[in-house]
């Protein structure tokens, strides 16, 4: 099961009052596709989800009296396991749909403002709309993504606007004849799940979160080091490189200046220390080595460019 399943099937177990309840149903409805049927105007509900045509039926059920409701069951075709289920609404489906400001025929998407006049009954309606087109990345993966479907403009920027109350800074983008709004920063998913009541799921995006980035903090700082590790051993090389080079040219280092003599004889009898190292065993600063390698470096140059140098001026 997808991390995006766990997240619903969490969400399907929760109770709500009755209020909150109409919210969700509302949201649940208008974006999960409702349609009429027939002469007598039945409403039906479709969705991939079992567990969310449950939650469809019960609140149904539970909100609205002598109403009938079924659950039917199709099989996409014989070869495939996936199956598709229909919420009817066999009865009083003006009644309904009027009670929780769904248009059946989809010409006012636009939400009642008595669908949403609480705070809770706006985080039951995210819920609903996270549950019917909503979708979110396990945060596994590398990229952070939390988004919710929806054919209408209107309803977008409705969800957009309820997400920003609860300060979740969420975008929207043209996809595939709808609209997609959705969320990419981590912490502000985890605080998306929290809002629509997924408590164990933000928890477990959470844990894992928090040991991915630190797998990548400790990668970063691991990577960090071996690329200081071959950058000190490639500087020590060339500097070696050098000394070897003024050794055959002038013959004996015991030619060069006390200071510059003891690093380069330290230089080649240590090739893997760092000029800090160099530095402690010789007493001085790493800046002092620093300086002393950088005149080596100089002479090197010198020498190779045929100029005339003078080794009591190092």
């Amino acid at each position: 099961m997808s991390y995006a399943a766990d997240v619903k099937k969490e969400l399907t177990g929760l109770l709500v009052h009755n209020g909150n309840a109409k919210a969700e149903l509302s949201a649940l409805m208008r974006m999960n596709g409702v349609s009429t049927l027939g002469i007598d105007q039945t409403v039906s509900v479709q969705t991939e989800n079992a567990a969310i045509a449950r939650r469809i039926y019960t609140l149904l059920t539970q909100n609205y009296a002598d109403i009938i409701v079924e659950v039917r069951v199709a099989d996409h075709n014989h070869m495939s396991q996936h199956k598709s289920y229909g919420v009817l609404l066999k009865n009083k489906v003006t009644e309904v749909m009027t009670d929780l400001g769904v248009d059946p025929f989809g010409l006012h998407p636009e939400i009642p403002a008595r669908i949403l006049n609480q705070v809770d009954k706006r985080r039951s309606f995210l819920r609903g709309a996270f549950l019917a087109a909503g979708s979110v990345n396990s945060p596994e993966k590398a990229n952070y993504h939390l988004e919710i479907f929806t054919t209408h403009e209107e309803l977008a920027e409705q969800l957009l606007n309820i997400m920003k109350e609860f300060d979740l800074p969420a975008k929207i983008t043209d996809h595939s004849g709808g609209f997609i709004v959705y969320i990419k920063r981590a912490e502000k998913i985890v605080d998306f799940l929290s809002t629509i009541g997924a408590m164990q799921t933000m928890l477990r995006f959470e844990d894992i979160r928090m040991m991915r980035d630190m797998r990548n903090s400790v990668n970063r700082m691991t990577n960090a080091e071996m690329a200081n590790i071959q950058k000190t051993a490639d500087a020590a090389n060339k500097q070696v490189q050098q000394i070897l080079f003024i050794a055959n040219e002038i013959g004996d280092l015991d030619l060069l200046p006390k200071k510059i003599r003891d690093i380069a004889k330290l230089r080649l009898e240590y090739p893997d220390d760092s000029l800090a190292e160099l530095g402690e065993r010789l007493e001085i600063s790493k800046s002092g080595a620093n300086h002393r390698m950088r005149k080596i470096k100089e002479l090197s140059q010198l020498i190779h460019d045929g100029i005339q140098y003078d080794l009591t001026k190092l």
